[in-house]
């Protein structure tokens, strides 16, 4: 190799291992920063974390799991209850509009279509308080309709119930 060849190879050496100490002293700069740099807290984040990672279901067996069960579904039940639905409002047709709608228009599972007197009319007659408690407690009918318990909302009230019932109901005859 002759001179030019070296000097070459040494500047290359040089440059290299100066770009090597410069990066070497821009990560530790940065670390030294992080370090130093507040972090941000955030109070939800275990509850989300315990959230996020908590199981989606349960294994219940025999009467242990029978008795969980059934405490799960009464909590479940109970805080639904403690929530009342669309703002505590008593208009039967908002009520309508924001659940009832989905099966009543369609006709879905035997469901009597709104304003359908043919369908309406054997109910009717049966008396309002009698299609209230259907609407409040759920109905499995002999022709296989079905009408879940407050038509699958537990957080509508008695009174809301009633009056969803009172509005379809008019709305038949």
């Amino acid at each position: 190799m002759n001179k030019t060849d070296q000097a070459t190879i040494r500047q290359l050496t040089l440059m290299i291992g100066g770009l090597a100490v410069l990066t070497l002293v821009l990560i530790l700069s940065a670390l030294a920063i992080y370090e130093h740099a507040p972090h941000e807290t955030n109070p939800d984040q275990p509850a989300q974390i315990t959230e996020r990672i908590a199981p989606a279901g349960a294994v219940y067996a025999g009467n242990t799991g029978r008795a969980a069960m059934q405490a799960a579904a009464d909590a479940a039940a109970k805080a639904a209850a403690s929530q009342v639905a669309y703002g505590g409002t008593t208009d039967g047709k908002t009520i309508y509009e924001n659940l009832c709608t989905s099966c009543h228009t369609a006709g879905i599972a035997g469901a009597p279509k709104l304003g359908d007197k043919s369908m309406w009319g054997p109910r009717i007659a049966e008396g309002l308080d009698t299609l209230i408690k259907h609407a409040t407690e759920g109905y499995h009918g002999p022709d296989g309709n079905f009408m879940p318990p407050k038509g699958g909302n537990p957080a509508l009230t008695d009174a809301q119930v009633k009056a969803a019932v009172t509005w379809i109901v008019g709305q038949a005859k």
